[in-house]
């Protein structure tokens, strides 16, 4: 704007007019205050105004030259837009726009706020007082560049590309060459018109809707399968020579309303921006209201709307048709057997809802559904995959196979010998031999369980930074290793291919409600399986994404909480920073040549030296004269432990150095006083403190106390599950084989070790993630060099000879000895418990058998431990005194559209930590809180995790007592529905459990 601009303002004082002229300059855009001080006849007036100066000359317009807000599902659709300055000029700009499907605003309403043109206030203020004393005044200042170096704490934010953007002003290294790199990032000029626009001329879009997409003339019926949520994202669009922007995109076949966004700026900083609604919709649609999965042995009905949007009254068929989305196999005789055409007759403008009954058969993973309808050349149709969950809890029994060399032993799987006849509910699944001679290996196969972990919490977030490291190393550190996940790779690079892994969005319910459905169907797919954990380009993108998202989950103290919103924990901290030490000790990874990791254990170590200092500094506070007693604790030995690993790397602070030398010297005076677990942290603290005897000492005590046998090796009687961390047998265990590795280096006590910890093994993992982890941990630590050639070991299951030389789909990895096979369902008889293995070999040999079965969810009866759990529904209905609540009880029919609570009743009778409960619901219901999160009641804090199928609470501390949750659901489908169970676990303990009983529902 000129200098020359005048404001004029006329002021009346009295009976007189006053004509104020003020020169607006550029300084003055957005707004200014106006303050009048006057005396007349001796007294005082004043009065103070605002003038608002917009920002016209910084604004954008656009003009949309082709543009419809109504389209067809899956129409190839392109727009024109023109953007001009507010004289109407065209501009070279670039423009960011998006359209995405309007109901996710639901969660979160999306913007793009970007307004960096704002009114300027001014805090000048002129006051007087009758006796025209002196007054201060509080002067307007300029933003500029401040002075000094202040401290600012770092977080995560977005690049400006040169400036900085605090409150209502921007800082910056030359404001304008900031700008200049945003430009140079964005697509040259000209460019939008060269964009792929899915063979749409201009001409199609220009007139007429386009003959394709014309309903009347479809040969056939469009089948809507694009359901995705965002129809396009393009964030830099640039205007050709005539300031023009084309869009080209092909819609969603979703039946929904749409939003499109675009933010649109110049070089010069003009700002614009816009939002539009779309609606996709066709003259004829059916809608179905399909559940979010489906249960085994459910019956329902799968209802659908057909809706008429055309001019005219239209009549017609529906049909339905179910398929088995693997082998894209017809089934609906399974679900429909009638095979029913519906017909419906609906006027213009109206609805009309249809139904078929289906009952949901066994034995298969996800079934798609095709529904569609037809009136003459009107049609519409939809197709989409939905999960099958069972029925029945997923039991199973292991029988490892551990054998000394040139020995034959006999083992007895007394369950699967005497399962014949004793329950006619219990229906087979699998049974599964494996068998190596290299006990590493089963380290190899626990690490898909530890990445797969789909839990938000910081610690299993490591432990999948763990495995990927692991994983790497073991790649790297053996050629023959290599060498095999390269030949199972090789095998057949599209054997995982199938419709259920292209759905990822069926992916995260199916391997939380029913994980077996994702293993291998034989055994070139297992081999495939694990080599692809191992793909070096995905470890490497997996170690960057794990690294990412725990540096976001620590605190600005340096400490982790178990998940967001809770306090920091120092036993969760302190088994990260361990975790950290241990891929030290293996060689795997030094964190201290990444210098983000780096800062990041160094975070956490001046925490944990904080958290030290402070209860040497409360003890000192509360006991001063009884500093000599015994006050050393779990957490603090633990903290001398994850210390000792970085005594090198992170010096301790010298306000630290007291507390660390009490503790210290208090570990060395009251060690035999603590649990095993406790001793052999502190013998290896000790031990890299320099400390010389006591350690040997230490490690001579613990060996005193073990038991030996030929089927469990070296272990230690009291090593029993506790309720707290340091009352975990896998992690003690794998404590002590560190220990005896580094401190005696007593070789045989090792391996016999090993017989124990994996005779503690499942059949996929150790129960917890953490444990796996640990486990993993003490069998590399000689090494990975285990793959010698060995003789395999001859196996008989019953009276059949295995041998897995001539099983089909089954071969034996050169250099290992592993094979792996099993039978399913019929195959399984009572007379395969009974194993007898001759191992021809000088080393030890192991393996197990692993026997599954299903039993229904609806015979289960409630179990209970130290954890009990009570679990009822009640439906909420209306009235004359208000709303009331009944309990849902055997008989009760629900309706669709009830609202219901469930209520959860929980009884602990002690303290316990990191607790998982999860309730399971019937497919015929839908969560009304669907955000994850935080919560806090009735004095106890949790996190909350809302899945498709089921439920998720998350305590990280569990006091003993009676707690009530409760959360509400909607009836949302009509037929006779399992309503699972509700299970708790504690994960530190996780043979203490609990579960609910099984129950059944009906909605009429």
């Amino acid at each position: 704007m000129e200098d020359k601009t005048i404001s004029k303002h006329w002021i009346k004082l009295n009976d007189e007019q006053r004509l104020i002229e003020i020169p607006i300059t550029e300084d003055y855009r957005g707004g200014f205050s106006v303050n009048i001080v006057f005396i007349k006849h001796n007294r005082s007036y004043d009065n103070s105004f605002r003038v608002d100066v917009p920002y016209t000359n910084k604004e954008l317009e656009f003009e949309f030259s082709t543009f419809r807000d109504k389209l067809i599902p899956g129409q190839k659709e392109q727009w024109k837009i023109k953007i001009k300055g507010k004289s109407g000029d065209s501009v070279a700009a670039e423009l960011l726009a998006s359209m995405y499907d309007i109901s996710l605003d639901a969660f979160t309403p999306h913007n793009w706020y970007f307004n960096i043109y704002q009114k300027k206030y001014s805090s000048l203020l002129w006051q007087t007082n009758s006796a025209f004393s002196t007054n201060f005044l509080n002067t307007y200042i300029p933003a500029g560049i401040p002075a000094g170096n202040p401290v600012y704490k770092e977080y995560d934010r977005l690049n400006w590309f040169g400036f900085n953007y605090y409150g209502t002003y921007f800082y910056g290294d030359n404001f304008a060459k900031g700008m200049e790199r945003m430009q140079t990032m964005s697509i040259p000029q000209g460019q939008a018109e060269e964009m792929p626009t899915d063979g749409i001329s201009d001409k199609s879009v220009e007139e007429e809707k386009p003959e394709d997409f014309t309903e009347k003339k479809s040969a056939g019926i469009q089948i809507r399968r694009d359901f995705r949520e965002t129809a396009f994202f393009y964030p830099n669009l640039s205007t050709n020579e005539n300031g023009e922007v084309i869009i080209g995109f092909t819609t969603p076949e979703s039946l929904t309303r749409w939003k499109m966004m675009g933010l649109a700026h110049t070089k010069d900083l003009k700002l614009g921006r816009f939002e539009k609604e779309i609606i996709t919709q066709k003259d004829l649609m059916i809608v179905p209201n399909p559940p979010r999965f489906f249960r085994e042995d459910d019956k329902m009905s799968f209802t659908a709307k057909v809706v008429n949007l055309s001019g005219e009254e239209l009549s017609g068929t529906a049909n339905v048709q179910f398929f088995n989305t693997r082998t894209m196999e017809d089934i609906t005789s399974l679900l429909y057997p009638d095979k029913d055409v519906k017909t419906f007759s609906v006027s213009k403008g109206n609805s009309q809802m249809l139904e078929w009954e289906i009952s949901i058969p066994e034995a298969v993973d996800v079934i798609s559904y095709r529904i569609t309808a037809q009136s003459g050349n009107f049609t519409d149709g939809e197709e989409k995959a939905i999960p099958v969950l069972t029925n029945r809890m997923l039991v199973t029994e292991s029988l490892p196979l551990p054998i000394n060399g040139k020995e034959t032993k006999i083992f007895k799987f007394e369950k699967l010998i005497n399962s014949k006849g004793e329950s006619k509910t219990l229906k087979n699944h699998k049974l599964t031999l494996e068998f190596s001679s290299n006990p590493a290996w089963y380290a190899v196969h626990a690490l898909p369980y530890i990445m797969e972990t789909e839990y938000e919490s910081a610690d299993h977030i490591f432990t999948r930074y763990y495995a990927n490291s692991i994983a790497s190393y073991l790649v790297n550190s053996n050629p023959k290793i290599k060498q095999v996940f390269d030949t199972w790779k090789n095998f057949s690079p599209d054997a995982l291919l199938s419709n259920l892994e292209k759905n990822e969005e069926l992916k995260s319910v199916i391997l939380q409600e029913t994980p077996w459905v994702l293993e291998a169907k034989n055994e070139t797919e297992r081999k495939q399986r694990i080599a692809l954990l191992f793909d070096l380009n995905r470890m490497s993108d997996e170690l960057a994404s794990t690294l990412r998202m725990l540096k976001q989950k620590q605190s600005p103290n340096g400490g982790w909480p178990w998940f967001k919103g809770m306090r920091e924990s120092r036993n969760i901290t302190q088994n990260i920073v361990t975790g950290f030490g241990h891929l030290k000790q293996l060689g795997v990874s030094d964190a201290w040549n990444d210098p983000e990791t780096k800062q990041m254990i160094s975070k956490a170590i001046r925490y944990l030296d904080q958290r030290i200092k402070e209860d040497y500094e409360k003890l000192k506070e509360r006991n001063p004269d009884g500093l000599k007693d015994d006050h050393i604790g779990h957490i603090q030995i633990q903290y001398l432990y994850a210390r000792s690993y970085f005594m090198k790397n992170v010096d301790i602070p010298k306000n630290t150095i007291e507390a660390f030398s009490y503790y210290r010297e208090q570990s060395k005076k009251y060690w035999l006083e603590k649990s095993k677990y406790m001793q052999a942290m502190i013998a290896l603290a000790l031990n890299r403190f320099g400390v010389k005897s006591l350690p040997y000492e230490i490690i001579a005590s613990i060996k005193e106390y073990a038991l030996y046998s030929d089927e469990m090796g070296m272990y230690w009687r009291d090593n029993r599950s506790g309720f707290y961390w340091y009352e975990a047998p896998i992690e003690t265990q794998a404590l002590f084989i560190e220990a005896f590795d580094h401190i005696t280096a007593d070789k045989k006590a090792v391996e016999q070790m090993k017989i124990w910890l994996l005779k503690q093994k499942q059949t996929q993992d150790w129960k917890t993630s953490k444990a796996t982890a640990e486990a993993v941990y003490a069998l590399l630590l000689r090494g990975s060099d285990w793959l010698a050639n060995t003789e395999l070991a001859e196996i008989k299951l019953g009276d059949k000879i295995i041998d897995p030389m001539n099983i089909e789909d089954t071969k034996v990895e050169a250099g290992t000895g592993y094979f792996k096979t099993s039978w399913t369902g019929k195959e399984i008889k009572p007379g395969m418990g009974e194993v007898t293995v001759t191992n021809k070999n000088e080393s030890i040999a192991w393996g197990a058998v692993y026997w599954q079965y299903f039993e229904d969810l609806d015979k289960i009866t409630p179990h209970e431990t130290p954890l009990k759990l009570d679990k009822k529904l009640f439906v909420e209905r209306n009235t004359d005194s208000g709303p009331v609540i009944k309990p849902v009880e055997e008989g009760n029919k629900l309706k669709v559209g009830d609202k219901l609570k469930v209520r959860i009743e929980l009884r602990v009778d002690r303290d316990m930590e990191y607790v998982h409960m999860k309730d399971m619901r019937a497919s015929a219901f839908e969560p009304v809180n669907v955000i994850s999160g935080y919560r806090y009641k009735g004095g106890l804090g949790y996190y909350e995790s809302t899945k498709d199928a089921s439920t998720n609470f998350f305590f990280d501390y569990l006091r003993k007592g009676t707690y009530v949750f409760e959360y509400s659901l909607v009836v949302s489908q009509k037929g006779d529905f399992s309503n699972g169970i509700t299970t708790i676990q504690c994960m530190y303990a996780p043979e203490f459990s609990s579960h609910s009983e099984g129950v059944r529902v009906e909605v009429e």
